[in-house]
């Protein structure tokens, strides 16, 4: 144990002992704790080659991006659903202020017949309308062979 002896005032001298254990404990938990994530983060380092900072040459094409990586969105909106599919627009109106939900499968199995390897979506729905439409959209695009949905926000481009 440290000891301080503190001259004091007046006759008696006054002597404290500073309990250091404790300190040394907390330090050397933090030190293997550090250890520890260090190791770990580099462990979960991506590697990437240095192929990506290397010159391209000009007799390598340049490869379109497949049919599959064209964005789809479904919209979900108070007068009904708006189905984008690359740039073009397809609106599923509802009917009797119902969602149109047989319309919309329909049309999703139209757009997965031309894109018959796309398998991924997106659908957005507003805040204001019910939970329950996110779910019946997702439905739709689960039975037309899109399996890999994501949700956004409203008015995600």
């Amino acid at each position: 144990m440290a000891h301080i002896d503190d001259g004091g005032s007046g006759n008696r001298a006054a002597s404290v002992d500073l309990n250091l254990v404790p300190f040394i404990d907390l330090m050397s938990v933090m030190i293997i704790f550090l250890l520890l994530t260090a190791v770990w983060t580099q462990v979960s380092m991506i590697q990437i080659g240095s192929s990506i900072y290397g010159k391209k040459t000009s007799a390598e094409p340049v490869a379109p991006p497949p049919r599959a990586e064209i964005p789809f969105r479904l919209d979900v909106q108070t007068n009904g659903y708006q189905v984008v599919i690359g740039q073009r627009r397809f609106q599923v109106p509802k009917v009797d202020d119902q969602y149109d939900q047989k319309t919309l499968i329909e049309k999703l199995k139209q757009i997965k017949e031309i894109y018959p390897e796309k398998e991924d979506a997106v659908i957005t729905v507003l805040d204001e309308l019910p939970y329950d439409s996110l779910i019946v959209g997702m439905d739709a695009l689960l039975n037309s062979g899109f399996p890999m949905i994501s949700v956004a926000t409203q008015g995600a481009e």
